[in-house]
């Protein structure tokens, strides 16, 4: 099981994918180390990767994140890094267990929700096993979530 995390874990967000908890029902949410080149770390300090596109996937027991956007750091040489080549996911075997059962038999999806340094400066990804969603149940989301903030403000001016 992941450990409990509080907010005050992440230190600096990099990169956000706000979408994903819109379009999958999140199940559970591990943080993962990600493996990377010296300019990649460079680069993401810099402030600058997407994942809004991007997914994981267990290929020979070990997980890989696909299609995350890195681009080439500014100030690096000839031996600067490839901007979406696949980056190894760093989590336990339990863990991997775990994600491979649920992605083979369940049909869930590994999504990135975050890439952030931890307040150890070491980079991490912050990843979840979900559920797409279908068009209905995304409406579905949207009515709860208005109700939901249309009572928070009944109850505030009330009080």
């Amino acid at each position: 099981m992941a450990r409990p995390r509080t907010s005050s874990d992440k230190v600096k967000t990099v990169a956000e994918n706000r979408r994903a908890r819109f379009d999958y029902a999140i199940d559970e949410v591990f943080e993962a180390g990600i493996a990377l080149t010296g300019t990649e770390v460079k680069a993401l300090r810099f402030g600058e990767g997407t994942i809004a596109e991007s997914y994981a996937e267990v290929k020979d027991r070990e997980v890989w994140l696909i299609n995350a956007n890195i681009p080439e750091f500014s100030h690096g040489n000839r031996h600067n890094h490839e901007p979406k080549r696949p980056r190894k996911l760093l989590l336990r075997e339990r863990e991997i267990n775990k994600m491979h059962g649920a992605v083979a038999r369940d049909g869930m999806t590994l999504v990135p929700l975050s890439v952030y340094f931890n307040d150890r400066g070491r980079a991490k990804v912050e990843l979840a096993l979900a559920k797409g969603r279908k068009a209905h149940d995304k409406r579905e989301h949207i009515k709860e979530r208005e109700w939901k903030r249309d009572a928070a403000r009944i109850i505030r001016d009330r009080s």
